[in-house]
């Protein structure tokens, strides 16, 4: 799946965006997961089950991708563009990153 295009965003600067209501964030990762600790606000559309036609509709250039680490949403993006979707930004480092920048989950 190479040549796709993926936007990374830092942490912090998601935490920004989605406080002001400018993005969707959405969480590929699988439910025990989720369930486990989350990103406050984020949908969940697990990778096992995705499908770009489920991502919110509406300006995808508001939709961010997240996961644990950054690869699974990483993968998630070329998904999304090789079905025709262009959904081209996810959250760099996942949850892991979130956290690692002090910034709060829901358990």
């Amino acid at each position: 799946m190479s040549g796709y295009t993926l936007v990374e965003l830092e942490p912090a600067e998601v935490q920004a965006r989605l406080a002001r209501g400018e993005i969707v964030l959405v969480d590929v990762r699988e439910d025990n997961e989720i369930a486990a600790e989350r990103i406050a606000g984020a949908l969940a559309l697990p990778l096992s089950r995705f499908d770009p036609a489920a991502l919110p509709q509406g300006d995808v250039s508001k939709i961010v991708l997240s996961c644990g680490g950054g690869k699974r949403s990483a993968l998630a993006v070329a998904k999304a563009q090789a079905a025709g979707v262009k959904v081209s930004t996810h959250l760099r480092g996942g949850i892991a990153a979130w956290k690692a920048a002090g910034l709060p989950t829901e358990r």
